[in-house]
């Protein structure tokens, strides 16, 4: 999709300005700023909106250009006048009327010059932004301490600090028929696989829509396709050395301007069970950290399903373990139970989000001590139950990936209804639900979503299941690499 149509200028000079005025809306929108300056005869007018341009570089410019004679502004010698009296880096002409249009919209100036063809495109754009802060979703104990931010060129500049590679690319795409988001797309030209690269491409100028409303949010239902698949397909962080690392493994990278978040492709299930903590620690605390964070995964999915099973079939619970089970179910089935249980760790999370960081901690207390508390005392709960159900929503919390531990929310709150309307076959219903899904998911390009556990790759699995030293993890999927001329490319399966 053509995101630019080419639109010759009118030749009058008053025409193109009463054209573009109209156009943007100079006498309407205060934000938009024309100004008239006279260079020894001639006219100048430019264009540009306030709170992006740099006031002090505007004025250094116009300066410069006031002091031009006459005759050294003449058609045709548009470049000579760049090069001899604008002495600024970011400096062009275009003649295209859209371009142009764009370019001011993204918070360049351009300059008309009566007499003059082309219009000169100066970026002194500056975006209001905040500081690298260390994001709040993926903090480490130890390890940097920036994080991406809302402009797409600070994010690109974090990266590029860490990978100095002249083999680092880039790609600046725009989407969005109104908005006309940017997005840069970034791979390492050596090592990344180019089928990925143009399939990625196809998709991204396929797309049409007015405007990118969730960023890259949106952007990912675009690439992805349409499903009602829970498991994520894409990882996101906003760790520019998470990036750095990806990059390097072979993924793609895709920037996308005013938000944080970096979304990685193409990913597997196992991308999701790791953290930039584990590389941070040494080999052995980092695989005890790692298991620690399975078991988490593996209890917040099966616990509160396996306990209600059972519950419901104490006899075949060995005498070790004959305590498991309520001496008194309350007045209120086990099932509704969990189900309101995890009904109320959903709200306390989305009130959360809504509550001030200062009231945060009270609200938690609240949830968390004195509804629960309650809840038991009057008879709602059991204290079993609240305490699978508060297990859970540990093992939910410690998944490094929020849109991981979101989807294995939903298969828990499938695999629980199975069991308690079911029993032992409902159980088993839920256990095989989430197993074909994972079976059939498959990420960006084709890649199998349980690589390297299916197809099995030995020593990439063990790289996952210990954390090794860091010179023996730069494993890739097959897919990742580098093809050869005769290889055929992947089959996008997400179509």
């Amino acid at each position: 999709m053509e995101l630019i149509k080419v639109v010759e200028m009118k030749t009058s000079f008053g025409e193109r300005v009463k054209d573009l005025e109209e156009k943007l809306g100079v006498n309407k929108s205060f934000d938009i700023i024309k100004r008239e300056i006279n260079i020894d005869g001639k006219k100048l007018v430019a264009f540009f909106i306030d709170g992006f341009v740099k006031d002090d570089m505007m004025f250094w410019i116009l300066s410069f250009l006031q002091k031009s004679k006459r005759e050294e502004i003449v058609p045709n010698t548009i470049t000579k006048l760049i090069t001899t009296k604008i002495p600024y880096v970011e400096c062009d002409s275009e003649k295209d009327l859209q371009k142009i249009e764009y370019f001011i919209l993204s918070g360049a100036a351009a300059l008309f010059i009566d007499g003059v063809e082309e219009a000169i495109i100066v970026d002194t754009r500056t975006y209001p932004a905040r500081g690298p802060e260390e994001p709040d979703l993926e903090k480490v104990t130890r390890g940097s301490r920036d994080g991406f931010v809302e402009t797409i060129v600070f994010n690109t500049a974090l990266i590029r600090r860490r990978v100095r590679d002249p083999n680092l690319r880039f790609e600046l795409l725009n989407v969005g028929k109104r908005s006309q988001t940017d997005i840069a797309i970034g791979y390492m030209e050596d090592i990344t696989n180019e089928d990925l690269i143009k399939s990625l491409k196809d998709k991204l100028k396929k797309i049409e829509t007015d405007s990118l409303v969730m960023a890259e949010k949106s952007l990912e239902e675009y690439i992805l396709g349409r499903n009602w698949n829970p498991l994520p397909q894409a990882k996101f962080t906003e760790r520019p050395d998470v990036a750095a690392a990806h990059l390097l493994e072979g993924h793609v990278i895709i920037i996308v301007d005013t938000t944080p978040s970096v979304m990685i492709l193409p990913v597997t299930m196992f991308h999701f069970t790791q953290h930039a903590e584990d590389y941070y620690q040494n080999p052995a605390i980092g695989t005890y950290i790692r298991w620690i964070r399975f078991l988490a995964m593996i209890l917040s999915y099966m616990l509160p399903a396996l306990w209600l099973l059972l519950v419901n079939n104490k006899t075949i619970l060995p005498e070790a373990l004959s305590f498991i089970g309520p001496k008194k179910t309350g007045t209120i089935p086990l099932l509704i139970q969990f189900i309101i249980l995890e009904i109320g760790l959903d709200l306390l999370r989305i009130a959360s989000i809504h509550t001030p960081n200062a009231l945060t901690t009270s609200l938690g207390i609240i949830g968390a001590l004195l509804l629960s508390e309650f809840a038991v005392k009057v008879g709602w709960f059991i204290p079993e139950t609240v305490l699978y159900g508060a297990i859970a929503g540990i093992g939910m919390f410690a998944t490094p990936s929020i849109e991981f531990a979101m989807a294995i929310r939903i298969f828990r709150l499938i695999l629980v209804v199975f069991t308690g309307l079911l029993d032992i076959y409902g159980f088993i219903a839920g256990l095989l639900i989430f197993i074909v899904t994972i079976l059939r998911t498959k990420s960006f390009g084709g890649i199998n979503y349980l690589w390297p556990l299916i197809p099995f790759n030995k020593k990439a699995l063990t790289t996952i299941l210990m954390r090794k030293p860091i010179p023996e993890v730069r494993l890739r999927p097959e897919i990742l690499k580098v093809k050869d001329k005769d290889s055929s490319p992947p089959k996008d399966k997400n179509n």
